[in-house]
């Protein structure tokens, strides 16, 4: 570690390389924390601070850092075919082997895969796809695609008018016409005087109301990821997404799953469209099909919607330089091998997934704690000034005090990667996490949080 000079290396970054979602000028003045080495769920920076991944990278390495099957997959297939294109009628090994594989391990209505190098590509092609569709069908005017507010689908332009979010909208003139939002199923937000179970029913009405409202011969799709993942972790009612299935079948609208961040085992299953009991016509996938080794990215597509495209669609005038690219397909296959035959999924499932859940809740007795809940590898707690009789009666902080970003600057210099969405903080960790490391994480959060509280408490703000 002694080797890098981190100074330097700030001075680079800051004088050539622009960061996604960041403030350039506050991050030059301050510097980056650079990054050089993975191993498991660890990572290791430029001045040899150790540190949990709580995060998975960006909830992408699920199979852990310094897999080397991986990198040996790789550095085989550059050796052989480094790229092809999949245009002017020609495929590559790697991009048959993974597409065949993708439609053994997902639901059963999946046959046929669509790749992409990323999430945003791949939701930029929902769009495409499913708007196609409905023209070769002979609905000219079906094309309006339904999301929700608070939500992530990416950060191209179709991806990001997809999404829900406001400050991505306030930049470049976002949603692109015929893409329209309603709530979310945040229950801590919108459902106070209700159960869980009678919220998840109102939130899944406010689509049909959205439907009703377009008119339902305009509606092309409704979009959702099973699990809001940016937006924070917002776990929806068990009663949510059964009645979204009812409705989308009711009004016959596509229903696309965007599974980037839930797919490859993160909730105990292969795709969390399965846990939650819908059938999408489309599912959104990326990050895990490769833990992160190798861009790549794609959708999975329905019979509903392949059997149209192939048979009466002739050419669907879409694609990309790297869709199928080989080298990202052999990562993705190791990858997936490495799941199965190290049993990640059922671990998540039946042992690590739950174990996680019971420390993860005893974190709601903290005094800085109002909320906390978790499913499979994903789980949030919301940060509040006092607590109620309710999760609803709880005060929170006022916004302008930025308390989250005051804890994930206590985690950060504390060895734990803990990602901050407002006043909720949130992880993913990788799924090879063990039962003792997740008791290492569980009281380093602990620790980080009881430095918050004491942090807040001295400025005055309790």
């Amino acid at each position: 570690m002694s080797d890098y000079d981190t100074a330097a290396i700030q001075k680079l970054d800051a004088a050539h390389y622009m960061h996604p979602f960041t403030d350039h000028k506050a991050l030059g003045e301050k510097g980056a924390r650079v990054m050089v080495r993975g191993q498991g769920i660890y990572l290791w920076d430029s001045e040899g601070n150790k540190i949990i991944d709580g995060m998975s990278g960006l909830w992408c390495v699920n199979v852990g850092y310094g897999r080397t099957s991986i990198s040996e997959a790789v550095y085989k297939q550059m050796e052989t075919l480094p790229f092809y294109n999949s245009f002017f009628n020609t495929t590559n090994v790697p991009a048959v082997q993974l597409a065949t594989k993708l439609a053994q391990i997902s639901p059963p209505q999946f046959n046929h895969v669509y790749f992409t190098g990323s999430g945003s590509e791949g939701n930029d092609t929902n769009v495409r796809m499913v708007r196609r569709y409905w023209d070769v069908l002979g609905y000219k005017d079906r094309h309006t695609i339904i999301s929700r507010h608070n939500a992530y689908h990416g950060s191209t332009m179709a991806g990001a008018s997809l999404g829900g979010m406001e400050g991505m909208h306030a930049q470049g003139g976002l949603p692109i016409p015929g893409i329209v939002h309603i709530g979310q199923p945040n229950y801590l937000e919108s459902g106070k005087g209700m159960t869980e179970e009678e919220f998840g029913i109102e939130a899944a009405s406010w689509l049909e109301r959205k439907i009703l409202e377009v008119g339902p011969e305009k509606v092309a799709a409704f979009i959702g990821e099973p699990i809001q993942g940016a937006g924070g972790v917002i776990i929806p009612p068990a009663t949510y997404w059964p009645e979204i299935q009812r409705i989308c079948d009711k009004y016959e609208i596509l229903l696309i799953a965007d599974e980037v961040i839930c797919g490859f085992g993160r909730l105990g299953r292969w795709f969390a469209s399965e846990l939650f009991g819908i059938k999408p016509d489309l599912i959104t996938f990326a990050k895990g099909v490769t833990s992160g080794y190798v861009p790549l990215g794609g959708v999975l597509v329905g019979d509903r919607v392949a059997k149209v495209l192939i048979e009466q669609g002739g050419e669907f005038n879409h694609g990309f330089t790297y869709s199928g690219h080989p080298v990202a397909c052999a990562a993705a296959l190791e990858n997936i091998r490495i799941i199965e035959d190290e049993k990640l999924i059922e671990r998540v499932a039946n042992e690590t997934g739950s174990y996680l859940k019971q420390r993860f809740a005893e974190l709601a007795e903290h005094p800085l704690v109002g909320y906390a809940d978790s499913c499979g590898f994903v789980a949030g707690l919301n940060l509040v000034r006092s607590k109620g009789a309710t999760v609803h009666d709880n005060v929170a902080f006022d916004e302008s005090l930025a308390v989250g970003m005051v804890c994930r600057g206590y985690m950060f210099n504390n060895g734990m990667i803990m990602r901050a969405v407002g006043d909720r903080m949130i992880i993913a960790p990788p799924l090879v996490l063990t039962t003792a490391q997740i008791d290492e994480m569980v009281a380093l959060i602990r620790h980080c949080l009881d430095l918050t509280y004491a942090d807040v408490k001295e400025r005055g703000w309790l």
